[in-house]
């Protein structure tokens, strides 16, 4: 590859990375990262001993199993696509621990998943799959985002997109869920806030790394 496009495409991942809140960060850095979208809440802290792989602590407060999962969750970076305008990213998510129902009792528990994002620095997208198995049930999960962002802020700048989130919960109430939201990053933290049309609740999420 010329060293033009190596260049280019170390810029862009240095400019986008925070963009699509990935689950590994640089090697020897730490990422909390906070999630709830109304079926659950999740609390995820992990460590990137390497730039392709992270490990941490995860608990999630589950309403649509009935049950609460704390745990180890392995993430890889299994793929990246550098380009001189995008970059994509295919990640392998596993996790094993244990489920308490809401109504007493424990069982063994794990999840796996994968997650993929591509994007500019004006265009994302992004898709999640995620089976659960948390032993009283099992569930699979979908996610898909598209966003915008308006403007191109500078490195190190407050950087805004607007994005849509449409979620596939086949257990849920309202299996289809279609939530507009806001994303704000400056330097480590990131903020998202949106609202949940067919839920009729708001979203918050937010992710620091150090």
């Amino acid at each position: 590859m010329p060293p033009k496009l190596i260049v280019a495409g170390l810029a862009l991942a240095a400019l986008a990375a925070p963009a699509s809140a990935r689950p590994v960060s640089y090697a020897g850095g730490w990422t909390v990262m906070q999630d709830n979208n109304g079926m659950y809440s999740s609390l995820l802290v992990h460590y990137s001993p390497t730039a392709t792989d992270s490990l941490g602590l995860l608990a999630e407060q589950n309403w649509s199993m009935d049950a609460t999962f704390t745990g180890l969750q392995y993430t890889r970076l299994a793929k990246r696509w550098n380009a001189p305008q995008s970059q994509g990213n295919l990640y392998i998510k596993l996790g094993a621990g244990a489920a308490d129902a809401f109504d007493g009792g424990q069982k063994a528990a794990g999840f796996a998943g994968l997650s993929a994002d591509w994007e500019t620095r004006r265009l994302f997208v992004s898709y999640d799959v995620r089976a659960r198995d948390y032993g009283f049930d099992q569930s699979v999960s979908h996610a898909a985002r598209i966003g915008v962002a308006p403007y191109v802020a500078e490195f190190g700048k407050l950087h805004t997109w607007a994005m849509l989130q449409v979620e596939n919960h086949p257990e849920a109430d309202n299996p289809i869920q279609v939530t507009p939201l806001l994303r704000l990053f400056e330097g480590p933290l990131l903020v998202e806030a949106g609202y949940t049309i067919e839920e009729d609740r708001f979203l918050l999420n937010w992710i620091y790394r150090f």
